[in-house]
């Protein structure tokens, strides 16, 4: 595989932001490349601009010796005016001077280096908070905690409970029963009876069996709903104050507009960089005159390199429009319709319909998105795996669609009588859908929806 083919396909597979980003690149390393205007610009006298190329204007150097003594008095008043650092370090750059939202791994670090443990204490702690997840939990085990430290249990375990100790209470937790009972102990609840329920009788408050509790301490329903409340008022996710809130802004890839003939495909190439060979440096590889060799053959290789990649984005772009056509054509029906009306498709459908090897058709709809008359999908969203239809209805459906019906099956349930999955699959049977009850299940998980027993009045 040449290198240029390389680069191909990974600017196939590359997402809006990420071309963005190595255009802005590219037009820095490679001379050669400009960014061509996008106003239309007076015409040039030709003779005065090359004469201009080799007379810097008088005024052009006034201004900018202005500028620079400017900056310069500005620079020396600010140091003159700010406390001296003992090692005279430079000022901070203005990126140096943004703040960002601290994160979880952040907390813990500040923590960890305040703590009086020793530097090897320290060390192995890092590797304990390296570990630990948006959610606050520890994801490996103290066996491979240790591996990875090069530390002894022991030496892994007091790492362990360091980091167990600092905030937000149940960090560091390796499971939902630890995480509660941390937070029980720093709460000054060690050996309380909610530690005991939490320890023995965590599954049955999940799915709200206080009988059981009940009867096996030997209390009262009132007392087991007073323990209960307490064990609520607990942060099963510790990390959640860290999570980032900051909306994900997508722009769109392409563009699907009804016409009068039907939809049309456009390429969303606002904002992008709009690319073009310098008509300097094209003038000065196109000279004769003689030239050092190393800085011919230097223009020349970066001059291939330009074209290459100029080629290489107007393949991608005419790629991108034909698998989004061929989309449309596909499923048609979802753009006049709405997801009730998906249908099934397969990368193989598109790959034969545009002439392409699925594999392409793959990079193509990853990190790509559409803008429809429904909305705003991914690519990868019109393909879906299908469901057979029974009875007189027969044909296909969507795995898609049927993911939105149980959606909206589960909206509009009462809420005292929660949907079981057995019966999330007799009512799609009843629509002539035939699908498993273990399948209803996987479907309810993507769905995030919580199983009829934690969905009961809300819970």
């Amino acid at each position: 595989m040449t290198p240029q083919l390389q680069q191909a396909i990974k600017l196939l597979q590359l997402s809006r932001l990420e071309l963005t980003q190595m255009i802005s690149q590219e037009l820095l390393e490679n001379p050669l490349l400009e960014d061509s205007p996008t106003e239309l610009e007076e015409p040039v006298d030709e003779k005065k601009t090359q004469e201009d190329e080799n007379v810097p204007d008088s005024k052009e150097i006034e201004l900018t010796s202005q500028w620079e003594e400017y900056i310069g008095d500005v620079q020396r008043e600010n140091k003159e005016s700010e406390p001296i650092s003992a090692g005279g370090d430079d000022p901070p750059s203005y990126e140096q001077t943004l703040t960002r939202p601290q994160s979880l791994q952040d907390h813990l670090l500040w923590q960890l280096r305040l703590s009086v443990a020793s530097p090897r204490e320290v060390e192995v702690g890092k590797v304990v908070i390296g570990n630990i997840d948006d959610e606050g939990y520890l994801r490996i085990t103290v066996e491979e905690l240790a591996s990875s430290a090069g530390a002894g249990m022991e030496e892994a375990e007091h790492a362990l409970k360091l980091v167990q100790s600092f905030d937000p209470k149940g960090v560091g937790a390796r499971n939902l029963r630890e995480c509660l009972l941390i937070q029980l102990e720093q709460l000054e609840l060690k050996g309380s009876l909610a530690e005991v329920v939490v320890q023995n009788h965590l599954n049955d408050i999940e799915t709200r069996r206080y009988q059981n509790i009940a009867k096996a301490l030997g209390i009262s329903l009132d007392e087991v709903s007073a323990v209960v409340k307490i064990i609520q008022c607990l942060e099963p996710k510790p990390g959640r104050p860290f999570f980032a809130d900051e909306a994900q802004i997508i722009v769109p890839d392409i563009f699907v507009v009804k016409s009068d003939d039907g939809y049309d495909v456009v390429l969303n190439d606002d904002g992008m960089p709009k690319l073009r060979i310098s008509p300097y440096y094209q003038k000065l590889l196109s000279d004769k005159s003689k030239r050092p060799d190393a800085i011919h053959s230097y223009l020349e290789d970066r001059f291939r390199s330009a074209i290459w990649l100029v080629r290489s984005i107007e393949q991608r772009n005419r790629t991108i429009t034909k698998v989004a056509q061929s989309i449309v054509k596909f499923q048609l029906d979802f753009f006049e319709k709405g997801v009730d009306y998906l249908k099934p498709l397969v990368l193989r459908q598109v790959a034969d319909d545009i002439s392409m090897h699925e594999s392409t058709i793959s990079r193509v709809t990853t990190n790509k998105y559409m803008h429809t008359p429904q909305g705003i999908f991914e690519l990868k969203y019109f393909f879906n795996s299908s469901i057979s239809r029974s009875g007189e209805f027969g044909g296909e459906v969507s795995s898609v669609a049927v993911r939105e019906i149980i959606r909206q099956m589960v909206s509009q349930e009462d809420p005292k009588d929660p949907l079981k999955d057995q019966e999330i699959v007799e009512r799609l049977k009843s629509q002539h859908i035939e699908i498993a009850r273990r399948t209803v299940a996987k479907y309810r998980t993507e769905l995030k929806i919580p199983q009829a027993s934690r969905r009961r009045y809300g819970v």
